[in-house]
């Protein structure tokens, strides 16, 4: 049997997963990670804590599987994007805390890039809008805001990168400094048309192009795992951005296909093949994982707070003891009572793009509960996803192609059988579970096992790809249509 190690370095999570070559999970082991809020809008990991813990589910992983490193053919790694990550070439020790994609506090950046009259240039290079989200601005705030960093950057004393190319570092034990255009184009700094980091948005920003990582296609050599690390060299073959891995391992390799991530925050993307496509309802266009040199791009919609909502009710309002709680509670109301959840703890991503939106609780009477809170903020994961949907399927329509007919899922959420079905009401189109949801993960084993021969083609991991449910839309149009009504008067109070 040939194996294929995955990891999968999540916001909340850093997993590892044993794969066998027909893409069957046969081990797995996973440790949270702490987060850090140092005030309001600020969310920090730890670098070192996101390293240590990597290592230790791989060791586990492997055990669990019964297995050495000798037997696994490559590693992949998938990774939170844009979450940003500056270290000392020399110690490896990073500079400060890695600044997680949720936070907020480049914000005044933003601004004066817009001021500038810089967001058309950026969106027309990176296919991104101007926001805190992405890496660039993050990078900014590190070189200006930590003691020294700006002089160790010029002498090329610092290296920056996304949490991909902070583990190969790691696992290669500082030989490689790279990363893969997946990664690279969520950092408004890289040209996907040309798969180049951009020396104007470079400039832009004032950060030198000596912190810069390598970009190589996401199926490519990244180096090997140092031999002392898990006992046996073993190829790194495989790197992409969370989502991109599961756009991959859900097999979606064609224009047109979709696939929603139920995870930390909620991730649409559609597939739009070799055509870079500018959205007109506030999506970005991303570059999807490649396979070859030549790029390939996506429409996507992310969603800020999906089942981090399920944590906030867990931890913030501790309605339930578990997460795997929710869902009977959610389920002992026969609705949500009127009760909208909007959870903009961060303000709203796609397709509204509010940074200033907070969270709110609308709909409340007397015989509001906490089950119907539950539900409400259970749904608001369906609603904000819907919306994205609805904003793709007018992108493709009017581009000349269908709108969307089919939406496959994935995502620890996506196991909650009472949001798939809210899903597929409020979308009115068939919402497909896959027969394996680890496809983040997955995508990641598949790429690795392309570039070591595992595979020969996309089209045997075509083959490879099953429904495990289809959830079909039983609500009435208008009354779907009537709820997504009620769901936008709220965003719009989430600003006021």
């Amino acid at each position: 049997m040939t194996y294929l190690l995955a990891l999968d370095q999540g916001t909340s999570s850093s997993r590892s997963i044993v794969f066998d070559e027909t893409g069957h999970t046969v081990a797995m082991a996973q440790l949270e990670l702490q987060q850090i809020y140092p005030q309001p809008g600020w969310v920090e990991h730890d670098a070192q804590e996101i390293w240590r813990i990597q290592l230790a589910t791989a060791r586990d992983a492997l055990a669990k599987a019964g297995i050495t490193a000798a037997q696994v053919k490559a590693v992949g790694i998938t990774n939170q994007r844009e979450t940003t990550v500056v270290w000392n070439r020399t110690t490896g020790v990073p500079i400060h805390h890695a600044i997680v994609w949720q936070d907020r506090r480049a914000e005044p950046t933003c601004a004066d890039l817009r001021a500038r009259g810089l967001a058309d240039t950026i969106q027309t290079k990176t296919g991104l809008l101007v926001d805190a989200y992405f890496s660039g601005t993050k990078l900014k705030w590190l070189l200006d805001n930590v003691p020294g960093a700006r002089a160790q950057a010029a002498n090329g004393e610092l290296a920056f990168g996304t949490i991909d190319s902070w583990l190969i570092w790691q696992l290669t034990e500082g030989k490689v400094h790279v990363t893969d255009g997946s990664n690279a184009s969520r950092t408004m700094l890289f040209n996907v048309h040309t798969n180049l980091w951009d020396e104007d948005l470079l400039a832009a920003l004032d950060i030198p192009a000596s912190l810069m990582p390598a970009v190589q296609p996401s199926a490519s050599l990244f180096g090997e795992v140092a031999p002392g690390l898990l006992g046996h060299a073993i190829p790194i073959g495989g790197v992409a951005g969370d989502q991109q891995s599961a756009l991959f391992g859900q097999a979606c390799f064609k224009a047109g296909m979709v696939k929603n991530t139920y995870g930390t925050g909620c991730f649409m993307l559609m597939h739009t093949g070799g055509t870079f496509q500018t959205s007109q309802n506030g999506l970005i266009t991303t570059s999807a994982a490649q396979t070859n040199a030549t790029p390939q791009f996506a429409l996507e919609g992310s969603v800020f707070v999906g089942g981090a909502v399920v944590q906030w009710l867990r931890d913030g309002l501790h309605a339930i003891q578990g997460s795997g709680e929710v869902q009977s509670l959610a389920q002992s109301v026969p609705d949500s009572g009127g009760v909208i959840v909007v959870p903009a703890f961060t303000g709203l991503g796609a397709p509204y793009w509010k940074p200033d939106a907070r969270g709110s609780i609308t709909g409340l009477t007397r015989g509001s509960t906490l089950a119907h809170i539950a539900r409400a903020a259970l749904e608001s994961i369906a609603f904000q996803s819907a919306a994205l949907l609805q904003a793709m399927s007018r992108d493709a329509v009017s581009a000349g192609a269908a709108a969307v007919s089919e939406l496959r899922v994935d995502g620890g959420a996506c196991v909650n059988d009472l949001l798939m079905q809210f899903q597929a009401d409020l979308l009115g189109i068939p919402v497909v579970r896959p027969a394996v949801t680890e496809t983040t993960a997955l995508g990641a084993a598949y790429l690795a096992g392309l570039t070591t021969g595992v595979y020969r083609s996309t089209d045997e991991l075509t083959d490879l790809w099953k429904a495990e449910r289809h959830f079909l839309p039983t609500l009435p149009p208008a009354r779907a249509k009537e709820l997504m009504e009620r769901w936008e008067h709220a965003v719009r109070q989430t600003t006021l």
